[in-house]
């Protein structure tokens, strides 16, 4: 899976080069999102005194103007505050490209996967169940769950060796008991709230990668019967099919209600994920300690580190997915491995 595309000469520029170029592109997006940060704080903070430019409203106006779309920013040598136009256009630029390179480097991936499998399988005499699919579907969702995944654990350092120092250094606007007390207790209450919402996960979707093996075995079965009927309508029995099937129903709806449970505790998690900030930072507003952009940077910056921190907990139905598919390739390999063995054992004998 790995050694197709990391370890062979033909794939080695494809391999490294494109990575470290979609690493270089998330670097920079991520410091976009710390000038969006700092954005925010300014915005906001100006939107709370807003009252202040009563007597002189086309001040205030401009400045607002100002903080969207002014291109001051390019024409004054990339010196100053830059608005929002002049972050949000090249940072969309950037994230297209990204996305789409990342899926160009995946599909290059498989077929590295692919052409790999595909010699060593055609030499096996012994029908390995599943091959086709494995081949043809597993290689390809393999490379892409990987690549994608791999991406966002690689935003994720980036993100958070960016944004833990700001969060660090916002605690200190925290007035509520026990945790003012605490040096960089934004931090801490991010990291805490993210390991705990991963380990009762885990427990939660314990069912999910089994089901999802099983049911990828089901659908194989079934997918097998249709596929030879094509050419064979003895094999595409009503009777045998509809067997088939309902061992598909039956697996869906285990899998269905395992993800129900999943489903609702994540959004729970969620939801109440999103007020946290608010109650540890929000009675500084009402003590005079901080304003309205503090509250907002001090929001962005601690849904930044959590979602750095809980990265495994908000892609764990990928990470199942992804469980699942690699202990199919797995076994296609060794099996693959297994008769290739004894193939040569005969041959030498002979």
């Amino acid at each position: 899976m790995l050694k197709a595309f990391f370890k062979t000469k033909e794939w080695a520029l494809w391999a490294y080069a494109g990575l470290s170029l979609l690493i270089f592109s998330l670097w920079v997006q991520v410091q976009f999102t710390v000038a969006f940060n700092s954005w925010y704080g300014r915005f906001y903070n100006l939107l709370q005194a807003s009252a202040s430019y009563k007597d002189n409203p086309s001040e205030g106006i401009t400045l607002f103007y100002d903080h969207l779309i002014s291109l001051s920013y390019i024409t004054n040598n990339f010196s100053g505050e830059a608005s929002f136009v002049v972050l949000a256009f090249p940072y969309i630029v950037i994230a297209v490209f990204t996305s789409w390179f990342t899926s160009i480097y995946a599909l290059r991936w498989r077929q590295a996967m692919t052409f790999n499998y595909i010699p060593r399988w055609r030499h096996v005499e012994v029908e390995i169940e599943g091959a086709s699919q494995r081949i043809q579907e597993d290689c390809y969702r393999f490379a892409k769950i990987v690549e994608s995944l791999g991406l966002q654990i690689v935003r994720s350092i980036m993100t958070l060796i960016a944004f833990i120092p700001i969060l660090w250094g916002l605690s200190d606007k925290v007035d509520i008991p026990y945790l003012r007390d605490i040096e960089g207790s934004l931090v801490w209450v991010a990291l805490i709230v993210s390991l705990g919402g991963l380990f009762i996960s885990w427990f939660v979707g314990w069912y999910l990668p089994g089901l999802e093996y099983n049911n990828q075995k089901v659908e194989a079965a079934f997918r097998k019967d249709l596929v030879l009927g094509e050419d064979n309508k003895e094999y595409a029995q009503p009777e045998k099919l509809w067997e088939l099937f309902l061992g598909i129903r039956f697996n869906y709806h285990r899998l269905f209600k395992h993800y129900s449970y999943f489903n609702a505790w994540m959004n729970t998690y969620d939801q109440f994920m999103i007020i946290v900030p608010y109650l540890i930072v929000g009675p500084g507003l009402f003590t005079g300690l901080i304003m309205l952009g503090t509250v907002t940077q001090v929001s962005n910056a601690f849904q930044r580190v959590h979602g750095g921190f809980a990265l495994f907990l908000h892609n764990w139905t990928t990470i199942t997915e992804l469980r699942s598919i690699w202990r199919r390739l797995s076994e296609f390999e060794k099996n693959i491995s297994l008769y290739e063995n004894k193939n040569n054992q005969v041959s030498e004998k002979g």
